[in-house]
């Protein structure tokens, strides 16, 4: 799936950036596992701490602070942070953002049950969104969360995420 959203982004000139929390990388691995991945992964901010989601990637300090770090707004705005903070020079319009948090578990955090996962994609104003109704608009970009309630160790809930987040990828592309 990683291989096929990158060569769908290479082909219509479009760069991948994301956001990550409770995956820690292990998307951003997914992508650079490929050879020549680097034409379109610019890169990936593993935002585990709370704090680090507001000051690198905007998220709104508020929201965090009343609704946690677990909440399909944050994952909306970490998916349009990524890409913010990730485009350069020539690729404005053009980055997509990916995101991911929640709990992995073994246990629950706080009230948030373990398996609880938002996935978050931005995407450049001008592109399909799919269902345009109440998307996160933000400095060019449109974004939206999913909701995943994933079962299995902390081992599985991470790859789950990961898997989830390329499929929506591969819709979004298609």
């Amino acid at each position: 799936m990683a291989a096929s959203a990158l060569d769908r982004c290479r082909d219509a000139g479009l760069y991948l950036a994301a956001a990550e929390s409770l995956t820690g990388g292990l998307l951003a691995d997914a992508f650079v596992r490929i050879p020549g991945a680097s034409d379109v992964f610019l890169g990936s901010a593993v935002t585990y701490d709370i704090a680090a989601k507001a000051s690198i990637l905007g998220v709104d300090a508020d929201l965090l602070s009343s609704q946690g770090a677990v909440h399909p707004k944050v994952a909306e705005q970490m998916a349009i942070g990524a890409a913010r903070l990730y485009t350069q020079r020539g690729h404005e319009g053009r980055v997509i953002g990916l995101s991911t948090t929640g709990v992995a578990g073994p246990g629950p955090d706080g009230a948030d049950p373990a398996g609880l996962v938002y996935i978050g994609i931005a995407l450049p104003e001008g592109m399909a969104l799919g269902d345009d109704s109440g998307p996160t608009r933000l400095e060019g970009y449109r974004a939206r969360s999913l909701e995943l309630h994933l079962q299995g160790g902390r081992e599985d809930v991470r790859r789950g995420t990961v898997a989830q987040v390329l499929e929506r990828l591969g819709l979004a592309l298609a």
